[in-house]
């Protein structure tokens, strides 16, 4: 009887531990899967990036091609100190080699200088430990606390912050030459083989960076500020298109709220809104890099490029205000926004025009040309917007209260009454967006008040957005005012003479390349 009441026991703790073993086997299955669809994803998302931009992949190639070369001092025989002291080389590759030309130069003078600098401050107090005896020790000590104290301290600085890897380095270098020399009681070799093979490590950096397919900082920072140009245009039309079509407003909200990647209105002037910390990087390296293609000027004016841009980020923002006006809750009537389509469409289209020339003058280094007057065409489509008188009448002409679906019968606002059976009260707050604190009376009877007060900010609405085009058209003439600050420092070609001077000689084009101008 006891044997008959333990076998179920028994077996239910079988099934038990089945089911405990199971649920860890199929938990381990779930993670393993999903390890191998994220590892899938991230390959396909590294191909993807290098497909993009196969600078990235030539600059990988390089890395290791560097490394390799430097490594070879491994195996030196003589002298011996070479092959002791080749991780400094090593190190000097790993840290200085940049994906950018001007980010290397960055780093190696960061590096030269930090180096050379711990370099002389060590052998300084090496031969005042030397000469201290039996106090030596105590000298040690108290380079250690001098030198990191001043160098954490300088480093702080406002104006040094562009060098601050330079002071790690300078740190770094010092405490490991003192250590090292030391240890050997050879000061003087220590810090003399260590500053020769970091020149060394410099040298192939720099070597193997410049003549393999040199990737430079300003064509970067050129290209950005071109597309810039590019985008912002794009964008205006995007704007005045959308406005003058019918708005769903809550649509639209929950798109823009949910900041869809398809939204390429949105993504338009966001990313010349964005662009400011790139340029600044682009500009700090952009600013290190010798005359090379068809920056052959000595000092290049990158800064003047980064003024232009910031005068395009400015329309931009009144491009982002533009937006916010299809996004606005309160909103003029289509039919009445209709009224000016020409108008506001010509605008539109002319300043996207001036935006898309002034980016292709900048992506060839043309100058306008003498009799180019590129502000006329938009400035007199402006004249054609509506002035103030007709933004009156169009406010008393306005028939009604929103873009929604609400139509009236009646003519007449004072007397508007809306049927409880047709359209009841609690469907009639649902559809009317703004505003949604209007009144009711009776049997649906809206204020009179309330209802001019609505047509008053309607009208308001589409007089805004044209003011708000306005206002991108006026800071239009600043950007054209830095773009020929630009053409002027940058020494642009005039489009009347490259004509004459595209049919030079072959020699006559190759050996311009290594004119430099002061």
């Amino acid at each position: 009887m006891s044997k008959e009441r333990l076998l179920p026991f028994g077996s239910l703790e079988r099934n038990e531990d089945d089911t405990i073993t199971c649920s860890c086997f199929k938990l381990m299955h779930d993670r393993v899967l999903q390890l191998w669809k994220d590892s899938c994803n991230f390959s396909k998302k590294a191909f993807e990036m290098g497909r993009k931009d196969p600078r990235k992949v030539i600059y990988a190639i390089k890395m290791g091609f560097a490394l390799a070369l430097v490594s070879l001092f491994i195996f030196w025989k003589k002298p011996a100190d070479v092959s002791q002291f080749s991780i400094w080389a090593i190190l000097t590759v790993i840290v200085m080699f940049e994906f950018s030309i001007g980010a290397t130069f960055i780093k190696g003078f960061n590096r030269g200088l930090g180096t050379f600098c711990a370099g002389m401050l060590a052998f300084l107090f090496a031969e005042l430990s030397l000469l201290a005896g039996e106090w030596e020790k105590v000298v040690i000590v108290i380079s250690f606390f001098i030198t990191g104290s001043f160098a954490s301290y300088l480093k702080l600085y406002p104006t040094m912050a562009p060098y601050e890897y330079g002071y790690r380095v300078f740190v770094l270098t010092f405490c490991i030459l003192m250590v090292a020399g030391n240890r050997t009681r050879e000061y003087t070799v220590a810090i003399l083989s260590r500053l020769v093979l970091i020149a060394v490590g410099a040298c192939i950096c720099f070597i193997i960076n410049i003549c393999i397919y040199p990737i430079w900082a300003g064509d970067d920072l050129h290209h950005l500020v071109v597309n810039n140009f590019k985008e912002l245009a794009a964008s205006l039309e995007g704007c005045v298109d959308g406005y003058l079509k019918y708005v769903d407003y809550n649509r639209i909200l929950a798109r823009f709220m949910s900041q869809s990647s398809g939204d390429q209105l949105y993504l338009g002037y966001k990313t010349v809104i964005e662009s400011a910390s790139r340029e600044q990087t682009l500009l700090g390296f952009a600013v290190w890099e010798p005359p090379h293609g068809r920056y052959r000027t000595l000092r290049h004016p990158w800064r003047t490029y980064v003024k232009v841009s910031g005068a395009v980020r400015h329309c931009a923002y009144t491009v982002m205000a533009l937006h916010g006006c299809i996004l606005s809750e309160i909103q003029a009537p289509p039919e009445k926004r209709q009224v000016f389509r020409s108008q506001l469409q010509r605008v539109s289209s002319e300043g996207a025009k001036v935006l898309r020339e002034l980016g292709n003058k900048i992506e060839k280094m043309e100058k306008l040309g003498t009799d180019d007057n590129i502000l006329k065409e938009v400035l007199e489509d402006l004249g054609d917007l509506p002035s103030e008188r007709e933004y009156e009448t169009l406010q008393l002409g306005f028939k009604s209260l929103s873009e929604t679906a609400i139509y009236v019968k009646s003519p007449l606002i004072s007397t508007l009454r809306l049927p409880n059976k047709d359209l009841p009260k609690q469907k009639l707050r649902k559809h009317v967006p703004w505003p949604s604190w209007i009144s009711f009376e009776g049997h649906g009877l809206i204020k009179e008040d309330e209802v001019k007060t609505y047509q008053s900010a309607s009208a308001l609405s589409l007089a805004t957005f044209a003011s708000l085009l306005i206002e991108f058209v006026a800071r239009l003439q600043n950007v054209v005012d830095c773009f020929e600050e630009l053409s002027e420092e940058a020494e642009f070609k005039d489009p009347n003479i490259i004509v004459l001077t595209t049919s030079a000689c072959f020699w006559t084009r190759f050996l311009r390349c290594f004119s430099f101008k002061s």
